[in-house]
């Protein structure tokens, strides 16, 4: 393969000459600068040191293909800045703070070890950087936007205010070092007195400090304009590991920019619900203020669009593939995203009318969150038809096949691939999809199921609520109503309390099998008891009657003599022999 970069060392001077005139630039996807101040006097102090600071990464432009947004480093300030030559990849923090340090000629905007904003000059102590026996870590100096350093009560302890002050303590302003024109003026002032001692020290300067700064290096690695954005991605993430990551939402929106399209402010639009003239709405929506959609992310929306576009393609083109890997997203152009991201929010809200009708009420209850990308993509494709019952009835059945299958942990990418063409074909009389096929499921995976971070134990008490169970103390089923004003959660059938007085096992008592939705008011007045007591309470404190009792427990799949015995390894056995039943049903 041919290579896609190169690297070499450039003069410190020369690459914040380019930042200056905009010849060097950020891509729109870096985020702002914030090194502190602490660091900036470090990364000085390398510099003086002749130190090592790292390498930086570039990307060269003129790729018409790959086009992404430019911006200037903080501190540069050009009425019409050129088209850049180079992005900065990988250095943005070290390159803008020399640039800001070394160059403007005023205060850096920067922050303390406590994180509050000050502004700080950065001084060389001339003295100390040409003593050899001196510690050169003591040489960078950062000193209040006055000028002026105090100590307790105010008192004074450095005063820098005039450039005959910063001559007579020897203190240059580490922005002259690369501006000759400053450097002058500072110079003649330094000799207006004492100009025998001052010319060797001035001497000893230029040779040690100033050449220190003016012929430092850096490693440069420059990725060619042939470079492909899913690499760019790529290299931005592994140069960025203690930093930021790199989304593909990032870099496209830096790509679609470049066409003066903001998906910024259109992702803002879906999720938080603005209105926008393209689409007027009278209560504009927004994913985060649905309880289902607020679990989506932008990569989330784009990866769906990625795969509509790229089933719809393969349609009228053989060979190419449905897929929406980083890749596919990285491809899309403007138009296409236009295209469909209206249909793919109103696909998102089918998505989640379809989970409500799981009696899936909140994202805490949603077993796989990335199985609503290809169930969005298949309700987008099959449009009004995905209305028809027996089409509904299956999609259902794809869906608790994926949830109890387990199937969406892992290489989720590819399963989204082969859901959307493969459902579509079973709805219309082809093969099963995979993720039916494929679906199995082991009654002993129960005994393991205890908590929320498992997508099967989420499926099992959603289920339950879908095949009607009904409160112990209200009697009442479960709807969107009942889920919210009753706090419908997951609770235990045989108390922990009780459990653990009888010597149950903790594993067996945690398991899904000993668990049902339940009211909060219904948890509370079960409290610690053995299931004989609370069920007697039940009866007799809220006149609920042993045959509607009995009724209520049915719909939770309990047997009901081995309730009012206590006895729980027949009530375990015969609950687990249910829950395995009722989930294949539903899986068809």
């Amino acid at each position: 393969m041919p290579t896609i970069f190169h690297s070499t060392s450039e003069m410190l001077k020369s690459l914040l000459d380019s930042v200056k005139d905009g010849r060097m630039q950020l891509p729109d996807f870096q985020r702002g600068w914030v090194w502190d101040d602490e660091r900036i006097k470090k990364l000085l102090v390398s510099i003086l040191k002749s130190y090592p600071i790292g390498s930086v990464m570039l990307l060269e432009t003129g790729n018409i293909n790959d086009k992404i947004k430019p911006r200037l480093v903080e501190g540069v300030n050009l009425n019409d800045p050129p088209e850049p030559q180079r992005l900065i990849l990988d250095g943005q923090q070290r390159i803008t703070s020399l640039y800001q340090a070394l160059y403007l000629d005023e205060p850096v905007k920067t922050r303390n070890d406590r994180g509050k904003e000050i502004k700080r000059w950065y001084y060389l102590d001339m003295g100390i950087a040409t003593d050899p026996d001196a510690d050169k870590d003591d040489a960078i100096i950062s000193v209040p936007e006055n000028k002026i350093i105090t100590g307790k009560g105010g008192v004074v302890i450095a005063d820098y205010s005039t450039i005959e002050k910063e001559c007579e303590a020897g203190v240059l302003p580490v922005h002259y070092l690369f501006s000759a024109d400053k450097l002058l003026k500072w110079q003649n002032q330094y000799f207006s007195t004492d100009m025998q001692d001052r010319s060797l020290n001035w001497s000893r300067f230029m040779s040690d400090a100033y050449s220190a700064f003016n012929n430092y290096q850096l490693p440069v690695i420059t990725l060619l304009n042939t470079t492909p954005k899913e690499a760019v991605c790529q290299v931005f993430e592994n140069v960025n590991t203690g930093g930021m990551t790199l989304n593909v939402f990032e870099l496209l929106t830096a790509s679609f920019a470049a066409d003066n399209y903001s998906l910024r402010d259109d992702w803002r639009l879906r999720y938080e619900g603005l209105s926008n003239e393209e689409e007027p709405q009278e209560e504009p929506q927004g994913f985060k203020n649905n309880p289902i959609l607020s679990v989506l992310d932008n990569t989330d929306f784009l990866q769906t669009i990625a795969l509509l576009v790229t089933y719809n393609r393969k349609k009228g083109r053989s060979g190419a593939a449905v897929s929406c890997k980083r890749r596919d997203i990285l491809n899309l152009d403007v138009n296409e995203y236009r295209e469909w991201n209206i249909k793919v929010t109103e696909g998102f809200y089918e998505a989640a009318k379809f989970l409500m009708e799981q009696k899936i009420f909140s994202k805490r209850d949603i077993p796989y969150p990335t199985q609503l990308i290809p169930l969005t993509a298949i309700l987008v494709e099959l449009g009004a038809n995905a209305h028809n019952q027996s089409v509904r009835e299956k999609i259902s059945r794809w869906y608790w096949c994926g949830v109890f299958g387990e199937l969406y942990g892992a290489a989720i990418e590819t399963r989204f691939a082969k859901d959307l063409p493969q459902v579509i074909s079973w709805l219309n009389g082809g093969d099963e999809p995979d993720t039916v096929s494929e679906a199995a499921f082991d009654p002993n995976r129960l005994l393991t199921l205890r908590t929320r971070n498992s997508a099967a134990y989420k499926g099992v008490h959603v289920l339950l609520m879908k095949e009607g169970c009904r409160d112990f103390m209200s009697g009442v089923s479960v709807d969107l109503q009942t889920y919210y004003n009753e706090n419908i959660d997951i609770h235990h059938i045989f108390p922990q309390a009780y459990c653990r007085k009888n010597n149950i096992p903790r594993d067996l008592y945690n398991s899904i099998i000993n668990k049902t939705p339940l009211s909060s008011k219904t948890n509370r007045s079960i409290g610690g008891n053995a299931p004989s007591v609370y069920l007697n309470y039940l009866k007799e404190e809220q006149n609920i009657h042993t045959e509607t009792l009995d009724e209520i427990l049915g719909t939770h799949l309990i047997d009901v003599d081995a309730m009012r015995n206590n006895n729980f390894d027949v009530f375990f056995e015969k609950r687990k022999e249910a829950l395995y039943r009722k989930i294949l049903k539903a899986m068809g």
